[in-house]
């Protein structure tokens, strides 16, 4: 399914340096180290929180890397829900990628991408993991989402510490739509031998986790997987 119009539709990792802050729905709290402009792809400048076996970054990457974009390119927008990115530069992988062919080849199992070292770009099969692990795909939004942030009344729970938020997202034309409404996480799964790749999303009027697959030159979040 292409998305082509805007959709209304622990165990922690503890890093030496830094401070706790509490979540509200777990009561060992989710280590913080503090926000500051373009945090790049240092794992020591984000949230992290443990999820079953897995352990998530708990908030978007926001590596400035070439091909990537803040919504509306202003910085404000990068600081609250992290940066945009096409599939390619999310991936590391050349721009080519991004085009009516298949990188399959260049694809590891583990796949680093832009995420720091010891991450990696969640698999359609890693995100099958945590939602299944929250409850399935048709409630999960609703234990993922963020208390606060998601307009006309879309806050989630929060109950795992995943606090997704919604960033929206950018264009193949250029523009900016959703943000407030939806949020959009890539894969580092391709759909077919194409142009195309799957990624998962969240919004404001449902409760539910959806699973499309789209161009690859769109702009979505990125949420990074330990290895």
């Amino acid at each position: 399914m292409v998305l082509r119009f805007f959709l209304f539709a622990c165990v922690f990792l503890f890093i030496s340096c830094g401070y706790d802050r509490d979540n509200p729905h777990d009561p060992d709290g989710v280590n913080y180290i503090g926000k500051v402009s373009s945090r790049g792809n240092n794992i020591a400048n984000y949230k992290t929180v443990q999820i079953g076996d897995q352990v998530w970054m708990a908030e978007n990457l926001d590596y400035d890397v070439s091909g990537s974009r803040c919504y509306n390119d202003n910085l404000a927008a990068c600081n609250k829900y992290g940066r945009l990115y096409d599939w390619a530069t999310a991936m590391a992988l050349p721009s080519s990628c991004n085009n009516y062919s298949s990188c399959a080849s260049q694809i590891s199992a583990k796949h680093k991408g832009i995420c720091p070292s010891g991450w990696h770009i969640p698999s359609d099969a890693d995100w099958d993991v945590l939602i299944n692990f929250v409850g399935g795909s048709s409630t999960a939004g609703k234990y993922l989402k963020a208390t606060s942030g998601w307009s006309s009344n879309g806050n989630g729970q929060d109950k795992y510490g995943f606090s997704a938020l919604p960033g929206g997202y950018g264009g193949s034309s250029g523009g900016f739509y959703g943000v407030g409404y939806s949020g959009y996480w890539w894969s580092s799964s391709e759909y077919g031998s194409y142009y195309l790749a799957y990624y998962r999303d969240m919004g404001y009027s449902y409760e539910g986790v959806g699973y499309y697959y789209d161009f690859k030159d769109i702009l979505l979040s990125v949420r990074c997987l330990q290895d």
